[in-house]
């Protein structure tokens, strides 16, 4: 769905300036700067200027308490939405198991709990109901599938993939010679190896987004670029026990050089994908774990990729070719998230008006500037409509007066985990030693 229709403005906004004396400096996105005033919005109330670091460590820690205090209890693991608390969520929950890791190293959680929660949580995944050792979508709190559709009550492979992307995470983390960090070392190793990565190419140089043992594969959905998914193929060839071979990636994943993109969009050149790049949440997913900074191919540099993708978003919203309200340098971000009617996953193509605080602060990594901008002005601007218990609210539309109250899994851990990666590289550099990711990323042809 492809919106294209102009929208004219429908609000008449003031300006209200308030001039706050502070240190600025264009050049160092960690001096304290005020918010910078916005056309078309007026704070509800004053908020704090902190140091930028600071506001750092608040986001991260609150966004933390979604995956640690609002845990689903049983399993540990993460719940799909604050809005269905009673849907367990496998791709949310390899951002929880990550989470994790930050919580320890910054001092939010101590080693102890997080092994006591991993503990928890691989006991529920032992016990879930899989597919070829894949998991499902979503669970109930007993480990029994719940459909995420008519045809998809089976294993979702890429799901799966993000899964393993943090249990992977917490394997090299949780590296102490003890016998309780051997134990989630073993267990985490037992459920990656089960996973039958070639079951999910039904033979052919495809991996397959789904099966089933009532719907077989009847969805017939590959998992082809460019989207999220890079890491099902990287993990895929990593597998010690059930590993694709290059010809796989190359002719499914990258079909056979299909997913290029030659394109220039807003004067900024785009290696790969759709025209503009779609939605941001493709530059964030497989990079909590694969470091792109100097990760290549024969097709691009993915640390260029990212960024372009990146600032095509952000140019795009300040171009706003819909005219919508608030829109500007400081108020953008674009990708898969709740909006005023339902659900979407929004580009530039598809745009409703709808930015997500995690588009543009899960991109730290890539466009710390920009980032920072939004940032600041979603908590100093919009604080009293956006920030709550959890960090920010999924989304917002100031053109259409709507803001979200809920949370989603999803897209609340690539804030906490990218901005992890930005200032510390942490998930990055766990991931990157791995040897079976070594394995697997020699084995694609990368280089890295």
């Amino acid at each position: 769905m492809i919106f294209k229709s102009k929208l004219k403005n429908i609000y008449l906004f003031l300006i209200t300036i308030s001039v706050i004396s502070v240190v600025v400096s264009c050049d160092n996105p960690n001096d304290i700067v005020a918010p910078p005033p916005d056309v078309g919005f007026v704070p509800n109330k004053t908020v704090e200027i902190i140091p930028f670091d600071d506001l750092l460590d608040l986001t991260q820690e609150q966004t933390f308490k979604y995956f640690w205090d609002f845990a689903e209890p049983i399993s540990g693991l993460a719940r799909e939405d604050s809005s269905r608390p009673n849907i367990i969520t496998t791709g949310g929950s390899g951002f929880a198991i990550a989470s994790f890791v930050v919580g320890v190293e910054r001092g939010w959680i101590t080693r102890e709990e997080a092994i006591n929660r991993l503990k928890t949580v691989l006991s529920f995944l032992e016990k879930a109901q899989k597919y070829h050792g894949a998991f499902s979508h979503w669970y109930d709190n007993s480990g029994n599938t719940i459909p995420f559709s008519t045809l998809d009550d089976g294993g979702d492979i890429v799901e799966t993939a993000l899964l393993m992307q943090g249990l992977l995470i917490a394997r090299q983390f949780f590296s102490e010679n003890t016998s309780l960090e051997s134990e989630i070392r073993n267990r985490i190793t037992s459920i990656w190896e089960d996973v039958e990565w070639t079951w999910y190419t039904q033979g052919q140089n495809t991996i397959t987004w789904h099966w089933s043992p009532t719907n077989n594969f009847n969805i017939n959905l590959g998992v082809r670029g460019w989207n999220e998914s890079l890491i099902v193929y990287v993990l895929a060839a990593a597998s010690p026990t059930f590993s694709i071979n290059v010809d796989t990636y190359v002719e499914g994943w990258t079909r056979n050089g299909a997913m290029v993109n030659t394109g220039t969009f807003y004067d900024t050149y785009l290696p790969l994908g759709e025209n503009f790049g779609g939605p941001l949440f493709f530059s964030h997913y497989s990079f909590i774990g694969i470091n792109p900074t100097n990760l290549s191919d024969q097709f691009t540099n993915y640390f260029d990729q990212n960024k372009a993708h990146s600032l095509i978003n952000y140019k795009h919203c300040i171009e706003n070719p819909y005219e919508y309200a608030g829109y500007s340098e400081n108020n953008w971000g674009i990708t898969a998230s709740s909006n005023y009617n339902s659900y979407s996953a929004h580009s530039p193509t598809n745009d409703l008006g709808v930015i997500a605080p995690t588009a543009a602060l899960s991109s730290f990594p890539y466009t710390p500037v920009e980032s920072k901008k939004a940032l600041e002005f979603f908590y100093y601007n919009l604080n009293d409509n956006l920030w709550g218990e959890f960090g920010f609210y999924d989304a917002f539309s100031i053109h259409h007066n709507w803001y979200s109250e809920k949370y989603i899994a999803i897209d609340q851990g690539p804030i906490l985990l990218m901005i992890e990666n930005y200032r510390t590289q942490l998930l990055w550099n766990l991931f990157m030693k791995d040897e079976d990711i070594l394995r697997g990323l020699n084995k694609l042809e990368f280089d890295f």
